[in-house]
């Protein structure tokens, strides 16, 4: 009979079993795909219901048990910031990769892949604009400056257009995005065309004073309330 020959380090410490090793890999993947599979669940339940669904409703979509939605997100918040944060980091690498356009259309590449974004996670838009501080919205914003920069540069977006304005136009199309997405699939696109053609070079000055950055923190504290 065949006698299991133990496994050593160089120093002649016990190693566990291969079999061992490999259910704790096992487990360890369970796990993953379980995280996994509740925020893609998540994401679309809130996208249909909004942040007022039930966890409950999102562990049956996910086809686990509420035990593991708990041990994987110990709350409801939890399981919304994660998706913010998944959200912010999204948002942030399509800011980095416009910035490598030429000709200033860095700016509208970021705001279609952003409200293109926004519309696959629908319900989460207010949470991705708040003025919570914190390293992705701060880079967020720092690339939204630089984005701006350019395309005036460029001569594609009027001078007077400030970083500010660009935050509310996000919060203001995050909002059509909700409302309409649902029932008339892809017709914010026509939204933003008519956004980006109101922000290009003209003659006269807008005569309306641009709000400051605090100004859109007050605004979207109100709508998160």
């Amino acid at each position: 009979m065949a006698t299991e020959v133990a496994r050593t380090t160089d120093r002649g410490e016990r190693l566990a079993p291969l079999e061992d090793l490999e259910g704790e890999h096992h487990l360890r993947r369970d796990a993953a795909e379980n995280r996994r599979r509740l925020l893609d669940s998540a994401g679309r339940v809130f996208a249909d219901q909004g942040l007022d669904a039930s966890v409950e409703e999102i562990a049956r979509a996910a086809g686990v048990g509420m035990g593991t939605l708990y041990r994987r997100f110990p709350t409801k918040e939890a399981l919304i910031q994660e998706l913010v944060d998944e959200l912010i980091n999204e948002a942030v690498t399509a800011a980095e990769g416009a910035l490598d356009l030429g000709g200033g259309r860095g700016l509208e590449a970021f705001l279609l892949e952003v409200c293109e974004l926004q519309a696959t996670r629908r319900g989460l838009h207010l949470r991705l604009w708040c003025d919570e501080r914190g390293p992705k919205r701060d880079r967020a914003r720092e690339l939204l400056g630089r984005l701006l920069a350019q395309a005036k540069a460029a001569g594609v977006i009027r001078e007077d257009v400030t970083a500010p304005d660009i935050s509310l136009l996000l919060l203001t199309l995050g909002l059509v995005i909700e409302r309409t997405e649902p029932s008339v699939p892809g017709v914010w696109r026509r939204v933003l065309e008519i956004v980006i053609a109101g922000m290009r070079p003209s003659r006269g000055a807008l005569r309306s004073a641009a709000p400051s950055l605090e100004d859109v923190a007050r605004i979207v504290a109100r709508s998160t309330h």
